[in-house]
């Protein structure tokens, strides 16, 4: 059943997980355009990782794994399914998505030779470190956990990179309240790119609405 009580004024925010493309779920597409439909979201926001760049990790990579350009020409594939739903969007720029700018920033390549993310992957979508609406803080997460985010800060926020984890938490004072979010992930834990973690917990497959800041929903995929 659609949320159809929500007044049409009220930012209705569907968070879309990890994705590491091209090592993106099956069936991970479809799990979030249900989501949205379900919750009338009028805005989407990527968390980070949008693409894994595997074969140009800073840790070991698989020598039978694929190449850069043949990885890259599946990532742009798999993004432009995203792109193509929605148009209109803000990522968040996560620890895979800055792997080649790292390298060139190590090698002392101006940042001027280098194209952004926009261009590689043939969208136009707002990528940022971080992004604030309703009072709600949206970063990939790399410093910690959103519990620990959200406390240190006295701020709501919403993040990814840990995949293991798809939660909402709350923090409440006597004149305050706040939400911390992790909204899992939508990465496919059989492929290669994810054998660094076969020996972790399991991923948690989801993504999170977020309605006018005041309301936080974790939405899991059912894997049955």
């Amino acid at each position: 059943m659609a949320f159809e009580h929500i007044t049409s004024k009220e930012r209705r925010v569907l968070c879309i997980g990890d994705l590491h493309c091209p090592f993106e779920l099956k069936g991970y597409f479809e799990f979030c355009k249900e989501t949205y439909a379900k919750y009338n979201c009028n805005e989407v926001i990527f968390i980070g990782d949008i693409i894994d760049n595997h074969y140009a990790s800073f840790h070991d990579t698989d020598p039978d794994g694929l190449g850069g350009g043949e990885e890259l020409d599946r990532a742009i594939l798999c993004v432009k399914k995203w792109y193509k739903e929605w148009p209109v969007a803000t990522v968040l720029i996560g620890n895979h998505d800055r792997i080649i700018m790292r390298k060139a920033f190590s090698s002392a390549i101006p940042k001027r030779w280098v194209k952004s993310y926009n261009e590689v992957l043939g969208v136009t979508w707002n990528w940022c470190e971080r992004y604030v609406v309703d009072g709600v803080q949206y970063i990939h997460g790399e410093g910690g956990t959103a519990r620990t985010k959200a406390k240190n800060d006295m701020m709501s926020t919403v993040q990814g990179h840990i995949h293991t984890q798809c939660y909402t938490e709350w923090l409440v004072g006597r004149k305050f309240k706040v939400f911390g979010m992790q909204v899992g992930c939508g990465i496919d834990a059989s492929s290669y790119a994810a054998a660094y973690a076969k020996n972790f917990k399991k991923q948690a497959i989801g993504c999170g609405v977020i309605i006018g800041g005041h309301t936080a929903i974790n939405c899991l995929m059912d894997l049955t």
